[in-house]
């Protein structure tokens, strides 16, 4: 197995002040709750680090949400925040891990080695007592980015069409059960309910602990099984819009199963012409 894709806070606290180390905050919220990621950093923060904006760095050209950008934009985009080919990269966010999943998938995507998630993110890091950063960030450093663009970790519709249809890979949807199953409404609007058919739901909290980490590696393992995901075969997450299925990602490579993320989840799935659509249970 790879080094651990996850950073303590007490091992983030002791290397801070390393030149080899760029820190992101990648702070995000659903529409509906009424919160802005880019004013909280500027308000607090990990001391040093800078806001990655899952919304800003994306595909413009394309009607979906913090869609992957071309890897000519994120070279530029990853160079304004300071980052190089050798920089170790730790990415956090205030939920706890949400959002900084979709930024540690996107990075490795782009061909990011050294990317590794701050567990609890900036909850945790501040339950422990380390040190915070307020008033107006400084600008950072201007890096150089080297892109190496890693198709493998990423699927669109006609792959997650195709698996569907043959069982070549296992499509794993993070949503909340409720909106699996198309009893609860899409918080974007203009989407059908429910789920992709032959789709298995494991909502992304059941792998974090109260305090926003990750559950031990057994207990997500076993998580797992209890969706009906079998670890020793292909798995494509999705969710959303492809955030919260990072975060099953994550888990995965913690396990050493890696998964590939459907980029557009069901923000393009849950369309009127997205594809087929089933309610209720898995």
């Amino acid at each position: 197995m790879n080094a651990s894709p996850l950073i303590a806070a007490a091992e983030l606290a002791v290397r801070l002040d390393d030149p080899q180390i760029r820190v992101l905050d990648a702070s995000w919220f659903l529409p509906t709750e009424g919160r802005s990621g880019r004013n909280e950093f500027e308000e607090v923060r990990i001391p040093g680090s800078a806001f990655f904006d899952i919304d800003a760095i994306s595909d413009a050209s394309v009607d979906l949400p913090h869609m992957l950008p071309a890897p000519e934009a994120f070279a530029v985009a990853a160079a304004a925040l300071g980052l190089t080919p050798d920089a170790e990269v730790v990415v956090y966010d205030s939920f706890g891990i949400r959002s900084a999943a979709r930024v540690w998938w996107t990075l490795r995507v782009m061909g990011f080695d050294r990317v590794r998630v701050l567990d609890g993110g900036l909850r945790v890091w501040k339950a422990e007592g380390f040190p915070v950063e307020t008033g107006a960030p400084k600008p950072p450093s201007q890096g150089v980015a080297s892109i190496r663009f890693d198709p493998a970790r990423l699927r669109d519709h006609a792959a997650v069409t195709a698996a569907l249809v043959s069982g070549s890979a296992q499509v794993v949807d993070a949503r909340s059960a409720p909106r699996f199953r198309g009893e609860a409404p899409e918080p974007r609007p203009g989407l059908r309910s429910g789920h992709m058919p032959g789709a298995f739901n494991l909502p992304f909290d059941r792998l974090l602990t109260e305090e926003g980490r990750l559950k031990p590696p057994a207990a997500l393992a076993e998580a797992f099984r209890e969706a009906g995901v079998d670890l020793g075969r292909p798995i494509i997450a999705t969710c959303g819009s492809g955030v919260t299925a990072s975060v099953l990602a994550l888990a995965l490579e913690l396990l050493d199963a890696p998964a590939a993320v459907y980029d557009g989840s069901w923000a393009e799935w849950g369309r009127e012409d997205g594809g087929e659509v089933a309610v209720g249970g898995a």
